[in-house]
């Protein structure tokens, strides 16, 4: 079943299939888009990323993430409790329509993990985004197989 939302597309059966068959591990080491530079030992990590990877692609059923959007994610010391975090991302195309929305919808959901202080989300356009960014399982879920 899939459920609409704004800047945001659940696919639960596609995901929930592909973790039965890959097994939990296996389905995790998948979703990591190939060229994203992202802090894998920082421990808000984690959080971070699966606050990413609600966010989806209107056009596209596929989270952010896992589309290869997300170019780096950086990961500030601790200062008053808090990390602020900045993100580097871009979009499938300069004509995107959510061109001005996508990166509040992220910033909205990185800023609600807990021990997140400031969020940045800036959009870029180096390197151009193409499907060889995308992570396994978003291919496998869009049938594309490179």
């Amino acid at each position: 079943m899939t459920k609409k939302m704004p800047g945001k597309l659940e696919a639960v059966a596609d995901e929930q299939m592909m973790k039965n068959a890959l097994g939990e591990e296996g389905f995790d080491e998948l979703c990591q888009p190939p060229n994203a530079e992202v802090p894998e030992d920082h421990p808000l990590w984690p959080k971070i990323r699966d606050a990413i990877r609600e966010v989806y692609d209107p056009e596209i059923p596929v989270n952010v993430y896992e589309l290869g959007l997300i170019y780096k994610v950086e990961i500030a010391d601790e200062k008053d409790g808090a990390h602020d975090v900045d993100i580097k991302m871009t979009l499938t195309s300069p004509g995107c329509p959510v061109a001005q929305e996508m990166p509040g919808w992220i910033q909205g959901a990185v800023f609600e993990v807990k021990g997140v202080g400031d969020v940045d989300v800036e959009i870029i356009w180096e390197p151009t985004w193409d499907p060889s960014m995308m992570a396994e399982t978003a291919k496998m879920q869009l049938n594309m197989f490179m």
